[in-house]
């Protein structure tokens, strides 16, 4: 299914979806550039899971025994209460753990599909799309630094608070607040931290989330429940300052997670919520991941989403092109969307209750919490669930993926 190489593609953002977008892209013999605004590869971030069609896009990408190799050392999952007595344990086979089989850190999966593509695809680091202009049967291009250029399509598979996506979406884009921030930082590795995640629930609708990575460190992640503040738009010396505040006084590890706040230099911190687009593409330009169809930790689809898509949508632009220049990107856009919506629509739907019943605010509803978790980790629960635990390994086919064949 080689195309016309002479059909220049834009791909704005260098992280998970756009480096996947990339490597199919360049398969399909388009001509492939990459703009990401940091000065080199963004590596930080936290545990992900790539299962499901993610998985199964990955090793057609041959890069399965790459991923699995850098695993990070994860067993499962412990619940604790603020004395770090264990409330209830999953092993990641048991299906109702949140470890995966394959857990790996974001920025390990963004350098292994970054090598995978780096000689084929051109990239643009320390730079981003300022404007966008359609002209006859092309996208005029124009950055903050470098001169413009002309592409044949723009692809925007940006984060979040993509700065391209509102160039050309405008105020189409809404945001469904969840009710919570987070924030992630790594930490050093002490011996009570172990191979087991440790999620423990604090008086205030606090959660901490510890888990080890395969460099011998430590990955926090805290959330906690909040109207909408706009702590997201603060400094990062505020951020942390909001944090330190926020969680000093809770009990468990908050001590020694408020320390490592005030040295850290990786702290990301956001609100969670979910991206609402109408639309995914209009003229000659479509995003994908999450400035498309952001899910928020909580669904942890965020990486099946952001491959799938780019995997549907470099396919089914190759569909509609061939050698002889014949090229549409309509109806490409069009069959992504009509693929794409209703895996992203389940993906977004939350349980009854979800988030709130999850982070309690009072002691009493933390000790509800604990109780009900110490029940779904009894030896007879465990047994009950353990019958539904080949499920996890078998899981049933989330969304179609069409052989899009490579010649």
């Amino acid at each position: 299914m080689k195309v016309n190489k002479r059909k220049k593609i834009l791909v704005s953002g260098g992280s998970i979806a756009g480096l996947t977008l990339a490597y199919w892209l360049h398969q399909y013999g388009f001509e492939v550039s990459v703009i990401e605004r940091s000065a080199g590869l963004r590596l930080g971030g936290q545990n992900i899971d790539v299962k499901g069609p993610a998985w199964e896009i990955v090793k057609k990408m041959g890069l399965s025994e790459k991923i699995r190799a850098a695993n990070t050392t994860e067993i499962g999952i412990r619940f604790v209460d603020t004395k770090d007595k264990i409330v209830a344990e999953f092993p990641k086979d048991n299906a109702l753990s949140m470890t995966q089989e394959i857990e790996i850190l974001r920025g390990d999966m963004v350098k292994i599909l970054y090598d995978g593509v780096k000689q084929d695809v051109t990239f643009i680091f320390g730079d981003q799309v300022k404007k966008i202009v359609e002209e006859g049967e092309g996208v005029k291009v124009f950055f903050n630094k470098r001169e413009e250029e002309t592409y044949d399509l723009v692809i925007i598979a940006e984060g979040i608070g993509s700065n391209t996506r509102q160039l050309v979406f405008g105020d189409e884009i809404k945001y469904n607040y969840l009710g919570l921030y987070c924030a992630y930082l790594t930490m050093e590795r002490l011996p009570q931290d172990g191979p087991w995640a440790r999620w423990c629930n604090a008086v205030g609708a606090i959660v901490f989330l510890v888990r080890p990575d395969n460099y011998d460190k430590t990955r926090v992640c805290i959330f906690f429940r909040s109207p909408e503040r706009g702590y997201e738009k603060l400094s990062i010396a505020e951020q942390k300052e909001l944090l330190i505040k926020k969680i000093e006084n809770v009990g468990w590890e908050a001590g020694r997670i408020a320390k490592a706040i005030r040295q850290t230099d990786d702290l990301y911190f956001e609100r969670v919520s979910q991206v609402k687009a109408p639309r995914w593409h209009k003229g000659r330009v479509a995003m994908i991941g999450d400035a498309a169809y952001c899910a928020t930790p909580i669904a942890g689809k965020g990486t099946d989403l952001a491959v799938t898509g780019a995997y549907i949508l470099a396919g089914e632009l190759a569909r509609r092109s061939n050698l002889e220049g014949a090229f549409s990107h309509e109806e490409a856009f069009k069959a992504y969307e009509r693929l794409m919506r209703p895996y992203v629509t389940k993906a977004q739907r939350l349980a009854p209750g979800v988030p709130r019943l999850a982070y309690p605010d009072t002691r009493l509803g933390v000790a509800i919490l604990n109780s009900f978790f110490s029940l779904a980790g009894s030896r007879v629960v465990k047994s009950i669930m353990q019958f539904f635990s080949k499920d996890k390994k078998q899981a049933k086919e989330e969304i179609h993926l069409p052989d899009y064949e490579v010649r």
